[in-house]
This record gives C-alpha cells, sequence and structure tokens, in this order.
C-alpha cells in the first residue's frame, strides 16, 4: 500500500490552517491544540517544515510559526518531500539501478521510473491553497461544483471516473 505517514497527513493539515490566515504567527502549542494533537509531535512537524523553508519560525513574546510563502507557491510534494525524504515508490527510483543488485536482471525499473515521475507531478500541481479549499471540487466528491474528470493532465495520464 503507498500511503503517506501520519506525520506528513498532519503536517499538511497544520499548513492547511495556517493558509487560512496569510498572516497568522501561531505558536507550536496553539496548532497542537486547535488540531487535538500531542504538542511533541507539532513542534517536530513544524521544525521539519521550517528547515525545508516552507515555514518561517519566529522568535519572542509574539513569536510563533508561518508560512514561509503563498500558499499558491508550496505543493504536496515540497510537503511530503520535507516531512518523509524525497518521494519514491522503489528503492532504484530513489537510490538509481546501479545501487539495486538485480539491475542486470530487472525489466521492470523503467516503468517503476515513469510511475514515480508521473506521481511526482500530480504532487507537485496541487498546491497548499488547493489543499486549504473547503470543497474542493475532485472525483468522487458530493459538493457543489463536483466533477467526473480529474483536473490535472500530465505524461498522458488523464483520470475519468466510472460514473
Amino acid at each position: 500500500m503507498i500511503r503517506i505517514n501520519r506525520e506528513t497527513d498532519y503536517g499538511i493539515g497544520i499548513l492547511s490552517m495556517l493558509a487560512r490566515d496569510d498572516d497568522a504567527r501561531v505558536t507550536a502549542a496553539t496548532l497542537a491544540d486547535r488540531r487535538g494533537l500531542p504538542q511533541p509531535m507539532v513542534s517536530k512537524i513544524l521544525k521539519h517544515l521550517a528547515r525545508a523553508g516552507i515555514l518561517v519560525s519566529y522568535r519572542g513574546a509574539k513569536g510563533g510559526y508561518g508560512l514561509a510563502r503563498r500558499p499558491e507557491e508550496i505543493t504536496v510534494a515540497e510537503i511530503i518531500a520535507a516531512l518523509e525524504g524525497p518521494i519514491s515508490l522503489t528503492e532504484c527510483v530513489e537510490e538509481g539501478v546501479e545501487a539495486c543488485q538485480y539491475s542486470n536482471y530487472c525489466t521492470v525499473s523503467g516503468n517503476w521510473t515513469r510511475i514515480n515521475r508521473v506521481v511526482h507531478e500530480a504532487l507537485s500541481c496541487i498546491t497548499l491553497a488547493e489543499m486549504s479549499a473547503p470543497e474542493p471540487d475532485m472525483p468522487g466528491t458530493a459538493g457543489p461544483g463536483a466533477r467526473d474528470e480529474f483536473p490535472i493532465e500530465f505524461s498522458g495520464v488523464r483520470y475519468v471516473s466510472d460514473v
């Protein structure tokens, strides 16, 4: 199963809160309280995001964390990379085929590289601003504006629902 980790899920939720208020400067304790998460976990997530240049840390009595850039300039791919490391579905994609002991016999590594590129492109096309929207227009949503076609087209891949 391909799944983002819990910290990344929480991190995107925290960033979405900050994105809704561009001028927000919020403490780790406040964010933890608002999200119902343990403060040590929130602090760890915030430090990783600040180190990656997604957040800015402010010191002092009015300190806290705020977005380093506009939500439209921060992608889901960046957030995942900041909290989990490089996006790669297999080791040979991350380390390179030469690092794999089976590379001389492997017939699928090129396809894994292609699949990984498509996944990375999809995550790079979705911004924090879109993730922060209250009702996203995505396939399968029952809300107003729901549509059957995925809005992103890249590398010849297009989502069309079965509905």
